[in-house]
C-alpha cells in the first residue's frame, strides 16, 4: 500500500488517509456489538488506531509530491530520442507514464516490475483499460514473442488495447503481428514525438531532430504523388526545416501534420 502512494499522485495519501479515518473511527465501531468483552475492547481502541493508520498514510504524501515533480521535469527536459536512450530503464518507464498522464489517462504505475518483466504502467480512459510495456532496448529490436506474450496478457487481463513502448525499433514479423489487432507499437521516433506533442517547455527546448523535425505551418512545396506516409497512408509533402541546425533543408513530411509526425529524408 506504501510502495503504491509513494509512485502514485499526491493526494491519494489524503484521501486513503481520510477513508481509513472514517471506517476505523466511525462506521466500524457503531456496527460492533458491545455485549461482548472483545468486540468492547476493540471499540474503545479503534478511535486511537484511527489516528495511526490515517498519519501513516499521510507519510507517503510529500514525497509522491516531489516525485511528481521530478517526473514532470524528467520530461519537459527531454531533448529528443538521443537523451531518452540514456534514461535509466525505470526513469524511461516514468517517463512514458508521464507522457500518457498527460495525454488524459489515469495513470498507475507497477512499483514492483523488474526492467523487463510484464506489465509496466496501467492506464484508463473513458472508461476503457490499457495495459502498458516499456523496453528500454536502444539497438535490439523487439520481435514478434514479445508483442504475443503481451496481447495474451492484455487478454488475460482483460484490457481493451495494449501498448508496447521502446526506445529501438520493432522487427517487420512484430507490426505485422499487430495489424488488425488492439495492440499500439510505439518505437523510438514515435516515442520522441510523443514526449515532445506534451512537453510544455517547447520555447526552451533544443532541437536535435534535424530536418526530420517538422514545425506547425511549415510551407508544403511538392506533394510527390507516389510516396505515401509509412503511418497513417497520408501523401508525404516537401518541407523545409525552418529552426535547428537544418534550417532551409528539406525533408518529405506527411500532410496530415500535426495529427501525423512521419518524416523521411526528402
Amino acid at each position: 500500500m506504501i510502495d503504491l502512494l509513494l509512485v502514485a499522485p499526491w493526494w491519494w495519501s489524503p484521501i486513503a488517509a481520510v477513508t481509513v479515518y472514517v471506517c476505523l473511527g466511525t462506521v466500524l465501531p457503531a456496527t460492533m456489538p458491545l455485549d461482548h468483552p472483545f468486540f468492547f475492547a476493540l471499540k474503545s481502541a479503534l478511535p486511537t488506531l484511527a489516528w495511526v493508520f490515517a498519519i501513516v498514510l499521510l507519510i507517503p504524501a510529500p514525497f509522491a509530491y516531489l516525485n511528481g515533480r521530478r517526473k514532470r521535469a524528467q520530461l519537459d527536459n527531454q531533448t529528443g530520442l538521443t537523451s531518452i536512450c540514456l534514461l535509466p530503464w525505470k526513469q524511461f518507464e516514468e517517463l512514458v507514464a508521464e507522457a500518457y498522464y498527460r495525454k488524459g489517462y489515469t495513470v498507475r504505475e507497477n512499483p514492483n516490475q523488474g526492467p523487463d518483466g510484464g506489465v509496466d504502467i496501467w492506464m484508463e480512459r473513458d472508461g476503457e483499460s490499457h495495459i502498458v510495456q516499456c523496453k528500454q532496448w536502444k539497438a535490439r529490436k523487439i520481435g514478434v514473442p514479445t508483442v504475443r506474450e503481451m496481447y495474451g496478457v492484455m487478454v488475460s487481463e482483460g484490457a481493451n488495447s495494449v501498448s508496447i513502448v521502446t526506445s529501438g525499433s520493432f522487427t517487420r514479423d512484430a507490426k505485422r503481428f499487430s495489424e488488425g489487432k488492439r495492440i499500439e507499437l510505439v518505437d523510438g521516433p514515435k516515442l520522441a514525438n510523443l514526449v515532445r506533442d506534451v512537453r510544455t517547455n517547447l520555447g526552451n527546448i533544443k532541437d536535435e531532430s534535424g530536418p526530420h523535425d517538422p514545425a506547425p505551418g511549415l510551407p508544403a512545396t511538392q506533394t510527390p504523388g507516389a510516396l505515401k506516409c509509412a503511418l497513417c497512408g497520408s501523401d508525404l509533402v516537401t518541407r523545409t526545416a525552418k529552426k535547428g541546425a537544418n534550417t532551409g533543408k528539406q525533408f518529405l513530411g506527411c500532410s496530415s501534420f500535426p495529427k501525423c509526425r512521419y518524416t523521411r529524408d526528402a
